[in-house]
């Protein structure tokens, strides 16, 4: 070919006229891998009468939908199992005196009545704006109250008024988080900066219960809120174990403290007016009157060691006379407990596990496709020769993932966690196991976190030359991620630095030449912070120097920058909502754009894949597509709500929708 129809040809790609794609592009296979994530997730429970009036431990499961289960303490056998239509899942189940069971649910915030003569019913959405009920609690009437959010309010439902709503709490908080009911009042914990307000239930007239002694509320729940006899048991900090504060509700004060307590429930008070409780991963019981800890020798360990539920029931088998104490564990595993002889069992129920939706997809260093879940977390690993699967069970939820000097490294929620697992060696998660052995160290092994700079969302990894590269998103009411280089050399960050865009949140990387790209979001990492930015910025970041070298504004009017990568000219592309972009980095400047909608959603996914050389992507959850960084050709390759999206070495492109995993063959 000559000069001439060289430059012709070039003029020709530029400008769009001549397509330069592979003729295999949209001529792929496409094929459902199935789902690689199915478990168990307990998250809202209690113990009540169930059918038959039969005393159970009530829980809900998540799933498609979520369901509600009626477990019999003594045998773990599910003796019914009711679907919960439109709900994802819940934290909130609650019995009345009466033994209707309700449950709350989150995602669509819709209430749930189930009755021995009715089964499930759906009640609809008690507060239309708010899409979560945290919290349910019961009075003695039958009425039920509710915690929503994001527009921190509560509600009432009772069978013979219908709903009453009684508006917003707090002008500050938005989060109506945990809920008890005693004498006519409702106690309200809110989220940071903590708060109790005592809401009257006939009035709806709200007051705040004084901070406990001692407590900086800062940057603290207010999680879970109790009553049990006559005290109020409030645990303050979040998920993980904190400090259980005891309030005396006839001296109307603050009477006790308990360290390092766990959620989310404590038990109803034995003969002697003592409850019980997780404390230190072990069951304890605490008396009030005394303010005596006294251990059951019953170990509840692992980092999600909160109680789902915890109650009384008469099991009526062996060594457990009388009442003993029951509940459930977030997977499923039942704990029993009896006062009289100290017996001390664990059984695992059989709720069935439900499918897990995908939240990170990568290869690992062994060449095997990755996968990590949505809150109830989970790990998985495909074989794409053999098909062969590995599925590891108690995990966090996965943010993302990323292949660096022989190991997978992953960003957990919450507290911006960052692990790294070596597939060459046994699975060991001793911080999710409920009572874990001896045995090897921990793998996945903890590296670091940003707890203490209120960070959750690890939404970036990157491989950059000899370390590790990790991009965070924020917690509730905070702006600003944080940039952290890892050097697993000497097993220590090198350099962390937070706002290094103005009260945007990093939730993507690039690495090549020396120098670190990154794409940032104007939001945080709970969506009821208000963002004060209003486009999402990229910026060039030098690893040797620790400085910041540019930053521009790629796409205007987009609030973030979820995917950055380079194709095989050194050019670096990016997504953001319905548009892709070029940009040469050496000018600093934007060279391409594609536009495929006009979304300014802050999702999607972009790869390149050096062995067909196209790019490819997810649209605003709309689509898979394939792009041609050269002719700039744009092919839609599958309609769906796809979000996740991984390029293998062997040029297949795997990608989820919900929990099922697909892989596109060019």
């Amino acid at each position: 070919m000559n000069r001439t129809w060289r430059s012709l040809l070039a003029c020709l790609l530029a400008a769009g006229l001549l397509t330069a794609s592979p003729a295999a592009a949209d001529a792929g296979t496409i094929e459902d891998l199935g789902v690689p994530l199915q478990d168990v997730l307990l998250i809202g429970g209690t113990v009540a009468p169930g059918p038959g009036g039969r005393t159970v431990l009530w829980s809900a499961s998540s799933g498609t939908p979520a369901r509600l289960n009626a477990v019999d303490p003594a045998t773990g056998e599910v003796l019914a199992r009711y679907d919960l239509p439109g709900a994802g899942g819940s934290y909130a189940v609650e019995a009345t005196p009466a033994g209707d069971v309700y449950v709350g649910s989150y995602g669509d915030g819709r209430l749930y009545r189930w009755t021995e003569a009715g089964g499930v019913q759906d009640l609809g959405r008690p507060i239309a704006s708010d899409d979560f009920v945290w919290s349910l609690a019961a009075g003695p009437d039958g009425t039920v109250y509710g915690g929503t959010s994001p527009g921190g309010r509560l509600f009432a439902y009772n069978p013979a008024t219908g709903f009453r709503d009684y508006g917003r709490l707090s002008p500050t908080h938005d989060y109506t988080r945990s809920i008890a009911v005693h004498d006519g009042t409702i106690y309200v914990g809110t989220e940071a900066p903590a708060a109790v307000l005592a809401v009257d239930a006939a009035t709806g007239s709200v007051r705040s219960l004084p901070t406990p002694g001692g407590l900086d509320p800062a940057g603290k729940w207010a999680y879970d809120v109790n009553v049990s006899g006559d005290h109020l048991y409030v645990r303050f900090g979040d998920a993980s174990p904190g400090s259980l504060r005891v309030y005396d509700l006839a001296a109307g004060a603050w009477t006790d403290t308990l360290d390092a307590a766990h959620g989310l429930d404590v038990s109803a008070p034995d003969e002697r007016g003592g409850v019980y409780l997780v404390k230190s991963g072990e069951l304890v019981r605490y008396d009030p009157a005394t303010r005596a800890v006294t251990s059951t020798g019953m170990p509840i360990t692992g980092r999600v060691a909160n109680s789902r539920g915890i109650g009384w029931a008469e099991l009526g088998i062996d060594g457990y006379p009388g009442r003993s104490l029951v509940g459930l564990l977030w997977r499923g595993l039942e704990f029993r407990y009896n006062p009289q002889t100290g017996a001390k069992s664990f059984v695992q129920t059989d709720i069935p596990g439900e499918p897990i939706d995908i939240t990170a997809i990568a290869e690992g260093p062994d060449g095997r496709v990755y996968t990590g879940g949505f809150l109830n977390g989970g790990f998985a690993a495909l074989d794409p020769v053999t098909g062969a699967r590995e599925e590891f069970h108690t995990f966090s939820q996965s943010e993302a993932m990323t292949s660096h000097a022989g190991k997978l490294y992953v960003g957990a929620y919450p507290q911006a966690r960052v692990y790294a697992y070596d597939p060459a060696l046994p699975w060991n998660s001793t911080e999710y196991s409920p009572s874990p052995e001896p045995g090897p160290a921990a793998n996945p092994a903890r590296l670091f976190d940003f707890a203490a700079d209120k960070q959750i969302r690890p939404r970036a990894l990157v491989s950059a030359g000899r370390y590790l590269a990790a991009g965070t998103m924020p917690d509730l009411g905070r702006l600003g991620g944080v940039l952290a280089i890892w050097d697993p050399a000497t097993g220590g960050l090198k350099h962390t630095e937070r706002n290094l865009i103005k009260d945007q949140s990093i939730v993507s990387l690039a690495y090549r030449d020396g120098v670190l790209y990154g794409g940032t979001s104007i939001y945080g990492g709970q969506s009821a912070t208000e963002p004060t930015q209003t486009e999402a910025r990229l910026f060039a970041w030098s690893v040797a120097e620790n400085r910041l070298l540019w930053d521009i504004v790629p796409a205007p009017g987009k609030p973030a920058i979820p995917a950055l990568t380079f194709d095989d000219r050194g050019r670096l592309w990016g997504i953001a909502g319905g548009e892709v972009f070029s940009v040469e980095v050496r000018a600093r400047r934007v060279i391409g754009r594609v536009a495929l909608s006009d979304s300014r959603s802050a999702g999607g996914q972009l790869a390149f894949d050096p062995v067909d050389r196209l790019l490819y992507g997810t649209h605003a959850g709309r689509e898979l597509f394939s792009l041609d960084p050269r002719s700039l050709r744009h092919v839609t390759l599958k309609k769906g709500a796809f979000q996740h999206l991984a390029v293998h070495s062997s040029g297949d492109v795997h990608f989820a929708e919900g929990p099922r995993l697909y892989r596109y063959r060019p």
